[in-house]
């Protein structure tokens, strides 16, 4: 436990030494979810009876802020930290190591993340205050609504991993990085609630892990599942987990494979 510790730790610091290449990065999420928040009120204001898919307008801008909070976790700069290992060949290092690559992976992911939770809750309640503040989650709630958050983390780090492991056959990371944010930000509901697609886009949504990434978490938040509703929400999260999990497992090994094969 404790490398991986110590690596959580490497992470924390590496984000401080590269703080302005993460701030700019988070930049991009902060222009982001200004445009939707400004979108969805020009929309609310244009709506006969003030709701649209059973949200109110104060019931979306805590929506969209839980949206803008897990977007940012595990951002871009853990992306291209995880890519950057395979593309520079230093994973190859890394196979002579006595810790587990993923867990190792992981580890300085979580320490990303201390960071990222951090400037995520300064900046994600300014933009809330200048929007007029949002609906808080019922206090009942607010433990599933906790567990789903930090079930956000390895969700989206098998995610993120998956596609730096396929750089192995690439050789490329870019296109792959934008094509993951593009479809990950369509199917978890990050730009429109899934409640608005049309049936067959929801059950594609539904049989994807990319939910559990922002409309679980969101809909807890905002009391429209509860109970064993939610709960069932949060086990399908937990699932995705094991399956992303165990999949990196065989891509990883696939990958060390072609390592091996050109003599790496």
């Amino acid at each position: 436990m404790r490398p991986y510790l110590s690596l959580a730790r490497m992470a924390w610091s590496t984000l401080l030494i590269y703080r302005g290449e993460f701030l700019f990065q988070l930049a991009g999420v902060v222009v982001q979810t200004v445009a939707l928040f400004t979108v969805w009120q020009a929309v609310f204001a244009g709506t006969s009876g003030g709701e649209l898919a059973g949200l109110s307008w104060e019931q979306m801008k805590g929506y969209i802020f839980v949206s803008f909070v897990t977007g940012t976790l595990l951002s871009s700069f853990t992306d291209v930290q995880l890519a950057g290992r395979v593309l520079s060949g230093s994973v190859a290092l890394d196979l002579v190591r006595p810790i587990d690559y993923q867990l190792s992976r992981f580890a300085e992911s979580l320490g990303y993340a201390i960071g990222e939770l951090f400037i995520v809750a300064v900046m994600g309640s300014t933009l809330l205050l200048v929007f007029g503040g949002a609906a808080l989650p019922d206090p009942g709630l607010a433990g599933l609504f906790l567990l789903s958050l930090l079930a956000v983390l390895p969700l989206k780090f098998g995610l993120v991993y998956l596609v730096g492991l396929l750089c192995f056959w690439t050789g490329n990371f870019h296109g792959l990085s934008l094509s993951r944010v593009a479809v990950s930000s369509i199917l978890s509901g990050a730009l429109v609630p899934i409640a608005l697609f049309p049936d067959w886009l929801q059950l594609l949504c539904a049989l994807s892990p990319f939910p559990g990434i922002v409309s679980t978490p969101a809909l807890i938040y905002l009391g429209e599942v509860r109970g064993a509703e939610a709960l069932g929400l949060i086990a399908v999260q937990l699932l995705w987990i094991a399956v992303l999990w165990g999949a990196a497992r065989l891509l990883w090994n696939a990958g060390v494979r072609r390592i091996t094969a050109h003599g790496g």
